[in-house]
């Protein structure tokens, strides 16, 4: 087995089953209409559902069926991407791992809820986040690690000898 295969699965392993007890959990135990607060002023757990995209965006606007079918769109491009890395690239597999597992969690939720449970709220005094899981947070972060990866690291990569002098030659 790849070092590449053994992360994302190892992510998968671990990320889809701790985002779907959290998420039973919160339909067990917290009140749409009472949020648990953690910490009171910045953190609360709330019991949400989201029928639409990121952020709520499309929220009754489109069918459950429109967001599987471009969930399993997302999860085929995943899989050229990670298909296109090397079998030693660990920070792109965990990137791709993050994203896959989250998109599988959300994808459970589409298919078993009709929506989206989120639970996790901050409030940043000025503005509260929208509610989000533990799907979403593994979503944003392997984003994150993928950009950091392309922009920072995709840099050093390019050329490790660094610049290149011109070379002098006589006369």
């Amino acid at each position: 087995m790849s070092p590449k295969l053994r992360i994302v699965l190892v992510l998968a392993i671990c990320v889809v089953p701790l985002d779907q007890l959290t998420k039973l959990a919160v339909e067990w135990y917290v009140s749409p209409y009472d949020p648990v607060r953690v910490i009171p002023g910045f953190f609360s757990i709330t019991h949400s559902r989201n029928p639409g995209a990121a952020l709520g965006l499309f929220r009754d606007l489109l069918p459950v069926s429109v967001f599987v079918v471009l969930t399993c769109a997302a999860l085929a491009l995943i899989y050229s991407f990670y298909r296109s890395i090397r079998a030693d690239d660990r920070l792109s597999a965990t990137a791709l791992g993050l994203i896959f597992a989250g998109a599988v969690g959300n994808l459970a939720d589409r298919l078993w809820r009709g929506e989206v449970v989120d639970w996790a709220q901050f409030d940043l005094g000025l503005f509260i986040f929208p509610d989000f899981n533990v799907a979403d947070s593994a979503i944003v972060i392997g984003v994150g690690l993928l950009l950091l990866d392309f922009f920072a690291l995709g840099e050093a990569e390019e050329d490790p000898e660094g610049p290149k002098e011109a070379s002098e030659e006589p006369g």
